[in-house]
């Protein structure tokens, strides 16, 4: 849980420091940005579930 708050807030801080820049937020669209997420998070579950499934 407090790596999920941590992530939150460095996330909270880099928004405003954009923000106060005028930058550009460093994020994708809301879609394909979760989509981004969820493929590597797929990605690696499967590679584990390959090398244990076939070279364990």
């Amino acid at each position: 849980m407090a790596d999920i708050i941590l992530a939150l807030a460095a996330g909270a801080i880099v928004g405003i420091l954009f923000s106060l820049l005028k930058l550009p937020l460093p994020a994708p669209p809301v879609l394909s940005g979760i989509a981004g997420i969820a493929g590597i998070y797929l990605g690696g579950v499967g590679y584990q579930w390959i090398i244990e499934r076939f070279f364990s």
